[in-house]
């Protein structure tokens, strides 16, 4: 049976292994700030927009995740980005190109619901 303290060392590697991982995504990203109008523009806001928002689904918030700090509201963005990407963006893909970022989806969905877990930032005063 797992003890207290494995279930908050279960909940810190789901939440830095799948924000580290989500960085390996949205990092690349980054260099399309030199020219965003190459971006997809998936629910129609503009390139720019899209880009910013896909940034801050896949770097700024995976980082804050990461560390433990505001977890749940950090959970947000990536999880909107993800339901874009499965279900716009993939749409018409069979399940097996839209199945990342299902994975991804249900990952961060699950760490919003369970927390961050006492070791994180959010933690040290629980």
């Amino acid at each position: 049976m797992l003890t207290k303290n494995h279930n908050h060392l279960a909940l810190a590697i789901l939440r830095i292994g799948l924000s580290a991982l989500m960085l390996s995504h949205g990092i690349p990203k980054l260099a399309m700030l030199s020219d965003p109008s190459a971006f997809a523009d998936p629910i129609g806001i503009g390139p720019t927009l899209s880009l910013i928002l896909a940034l801050i689904g896949e770097v700024l918030a995976p980082v804050l995740i990461i560390f433990g700090f505001k977890t749940k509201l950090a959970t947000i963005p990536v999880i909107i980005t993800m339901f874009v990407a499965a279900f716009v963006v993939h749409l018409q893909d069979d399940l097996g190109t839209k199945e990342k970022a299902l994975l991804y989806l249900i990952g961060f969905i699950v760490v919003f619901l369970a927390g961050p877990g006492k070791f994180s930032i959010d933690g040290k005063n629980s």
